[in-house]
């Protein structure tokens, strides 16, 4: 069957599936560039980190959106590392295992953690030690984010990486040349499904990664207020 059989111009519904799915794409991914954001200012202003804020490029693909969200999430990753590094090395073993110990209370960790900030910067804020037991202690930078990564590595990998984030503006021709410069014609309809597997996987992911930070800023607030 013919490519224009299939989506142009025979086949709105189609085409207007592949923009929708674009755009979902798109909007998932600028969701996720401002929970970092987020995330990034509340590890800089209560624990001491240098993380650059990040910005979709308008100009760029999608894999090279793809890429400045994995570099700032591992980041992310490698200072919260560090900020265990930090506990481990200040403190006393029982009081280290005390952190991860599910049995202890909370409130019992945040001291424990605020004051080995209070060393580290010299000087840290109320809310440091909260922060750091609330990242420690959850899955936000273990199994969400190395989920969330890998898959932003799979999607820039694919036949959608080379497409670029502005494309939907220029309509569906340049949708569908760019898909196609990567896959021959008859592999068409099996990029869209791939669009489709990639994106539920992906939103699914995001959504896990935005609520963990979403708990994490939230508390931030309530102490401030």
């Amino acid at each position: 069957m013919a490519l224009s059989d299939l989506l142009y111009p025979d086949n709105p519904k189609r085409r207007q599936e592949l923009i929708h799915l674009h755009q979902e794409l798109l909007d998932c991914m600028s969701t996720n560039f401002h929970a970092t954001n987020e995330l990034a200012g509340v590890l800089n202003e209560h624990l001491g980190c240098t993380i650059t804020h990040i910005h979709m490029r308008e100009s760029s693909t999608v894999k090279e959106n793809c890429d400045i969200m994995i570099q700032a999430m591992s980041e992310i990753q490698h200072q919260v590392q560090k900020i265990d590094s930090d506990m481990k090395e200040k403190l006393e073993p029982v009081l280290y295992q005390k952190l991860y110990d599910i049995k202890e209370p909370e409130l019992e960790k945040i001291a424990i953690a605020h004051k080995v900030f209070s060393i580290v910067l010299g000087e840290a804020t109320s809310t440091a030690g909260m922060v750091a037991i609330k990242l420690l202690g959850s899955n936000l930078m273990t199994l969400t984010v190395s989920k969330l990564v890998s898959l932003l590595a799979q999607i820039g990998a694919s036949v959608l990486g080379g497409i670029s984030i502005t494309v939907l503006g220029l309509g569906i021709e340049m949708i569908l040349h760019a898909i196609l410069g990567a896959v021959e014609r008859n592999q068409l309809l099996t990029a869209v499904r791939s669009y489709e597997k990639h994106l539920a996987e992906f939103k699914a992911a995001s959504e896990k990664y935005q609520r963990a930070i979403r708990e994490v800023t939230s508390l931030v607030r309530q102490q401030v207020q």
